[in-house]
C-alpha cells in the first residue's frame, strides 16, 4: 500500500492505474501479432504510464519475456542513444551481477561500466559510458545480444522523435535496418510531438515509412476516472462529489497529469468536505509552489514572446493566432512578430497546438499567467 494513490510520477500497479483498458488491449494485440506501434499523445496525458502498465501485465502473463523501457528524452546524439539503450537492454536481460558486467564488456565496445544496486528493488543495475567512435559497433552488438538472448522482448522507445534531432543523419536508417531483422523483439515508438512522429513514420522519404501501426491516446473517460477517484476517497471515509470532480475534469479538459495532481492534493488534505473552495486552495498551493519556476520561465523569453503567452493564457485556447482581432484585442505587434514568437514557443513546447487551437502546454502555468496578469 502506498500513502497517496494518485500517482504523479512512475507506475506502481494496476490498482493505481485508471482505465485505459481498450488502449491496453489494442497495444497488446498489436505487439503479440507482430505489429510494431507508434504511440502519440500530448505530454503528461498518460502515455508512459500506459506503456508501463502494459509491460506489467505482459510480465505477469509471460514471465520469461523481457520488457525494456528506454527514455530518449534527454538524448542528443547517437552516443547518448547507445548508452541508454545498451544499459536498458543489459539490465533487463541479465540479473546476475557478474554476468551483467561480463555482458556489458562483451556487448558494448569501449564502454566504462558502472554497477550499482537499485535503491527501490535491491537488484543490481548497470549504466554504461561510451568512449568516442564506437557507437555504431556498440549499438550493433546490443541488437545482436537481444537476438542471441532467445527471449521474446517488448521494447518501448519513449520520446522517439529525439533521434531526428541528432547531429548524425543516418540514425533512422541504421535503426530501421536492425529492427526489421530482429524477429524476437516487438517495439513501441512513442512520443509527444505527433507531427514529427507522423513525418517519420508516414513520409515515403523516411526509413520507417509505414513500418508500424499508428495510435494516439486522449483523455480518460470522465465517468471511469470519477469512479476510480471516488473509490480511494471512500476508503478514507470521505465523499468526492461528482459535480466537484466534473469541474476539475472540465477545467483541465481531461489532461491526466493535471487532474492527478489536483486529486493528489485533495487526498492529502485532511478536510472532510471536498468542495470547489478546497479545490481552489489546492490549485493555488500548486501555483504558489511553482511561482519561482514560472517567473524564471517567463524571464527566459523576450517581451514579445511573454506577451503572446499571456494573450493565449487569457483566451485559454486560440484557433488562429494571426487573426487581426486576436492581435488587436491583446495589443500584440505585427503578424510577423507573432509568427516568430510562436515558432520559438512551439519548439520549446511552451505552447501546444491541438485540433481546437493553440494553448499553454502546462495548464498550471496557464492558470498562473492568468492570475498574474
Amino acid at each position: 500500500m502506498i500513502k497517496n494513490p494518485f500517482l504523479v510520477a512512475g507506475y506502481e500497479s494496476p490498482r493505481y492505474f485508471c482505465d485505459r483498458k481498450k488502449e491496453t488491449e489494442e497495444l497488446s494485440n498489436a505487439l503479440r501479432n507482430g505489429r510494431n506501434v507508434t504511440l502519440t499523445s500530448p505530454r503528461r496525458m498518460g502515455k508512459t504510464g500506459l506503456i508501463l502498465h502494459l509491460f506489467h501485465l505482459i510480465k505477469e502473463e509471460e514471465p520469461k519475456s523481457a520488457v525494456i523501457y528506454v527514455d530518449l528524452y534527454s538524448t542528443e546524439s547517437l552516443a547518448d542513444f547507445t548508452k541508454v539503450f545498451a544499459s536498458a537492454v543489459i539490465n533487463q536481460l541479465e540479473s546476475n551481477p557478474m554476468r551483467i558486467l561480463k555482458t556489458a564488456a562483451s556487448v558494448v565496445k569501449g564502454l566504462r561500466p558502472t554497477l550499482t544496486m537499485d535503491e527501490l528493488t535491491g537488484k543490481p543495475k548497470i549504466s554504461v559510458d561510451i568512449t568516442g567512435g564506437d557507437e555504431d559497433y556498440s549499438l550493433e552488438q546490443a541488437f545482436q545480444y537481444i537476438q542471441r538472448s532467445g527471449k521474446t522482448c517488448y521494447i518501448a522507445m519513449d520520446e522517439f522523435q529525439q533521434i531526428a534531432n541528432y547531429p548524425e543523419t543516418t540514425v533512422e536508417a541504421f535503426l530501421r535496418g536492425r529492427i526489421q531483422n530482429l524477429h524476437n523483439a516487438h517495439f513501441i515508438f512513442s512520443g509527444s510531438q505527433e507531427h514529427m512522429l507522423r513525418e517519420m513514420f508516414l513520409s515515403p522519404k523516411r526509413p520507417f515509412y509505414l513500418s508500424t501501426s499508428l495510435k494516439s491516446i486522449g483523455p480518460i473517460d470522465e465517468d471511469d476516472y470519477f469512479a476510480f477517484a471516488r473509490g480511494f476517497f471512500e476508503e478514507q471515509g470521505r465523499d468526492l462529489p461528482q459535480e466537484v470532480f466534473h469541474r476539475v475534469y472540465q477545467n483541465y479538459e481531461g489532461h491526466t497529469w493535471f487532474i492527478q495532481m489536483v486529486m493528489n492534493r485533495l487526498y492529502a488534505n485532511p478536510a472532510r468536505v471536498i468542495d470547489d473552495s478546497l479545490v481552489q486552495r489546492c490549485v493555488l498551493e500548486i501555483l504558489k509552489e511553482n511561482e519561482y519556476y514560472y517567473q524564471s520561465l517567463l524571464r527566459a523569453y523576450s517581451k514579445g514572446q511573454a506577451k503572446l503567452m499571456r494573450a493565449i493564457a487569457r483566451e485559454g485556447k486560440v484557433k488562429e493566432l494571426t487573426a487581426g482581432s486576436f492581435i488587436m484585442n491583446h495589443k500584440l505587434t505585427a503578424v510577423s512578430s507573432v509568427k516568430s514568437a510562436l515558432t520559438r514557443l512551439l519548439d520549446d513546447e511552451v505552447i501546444y497546438r491541438a485540433d481546437e487551437g493553440y494553448m499553454i502546454y502546462d495548464r498550471f502555468f496557464g492558470e498562473w499567467l492568468r492570475k498574474d496578469i
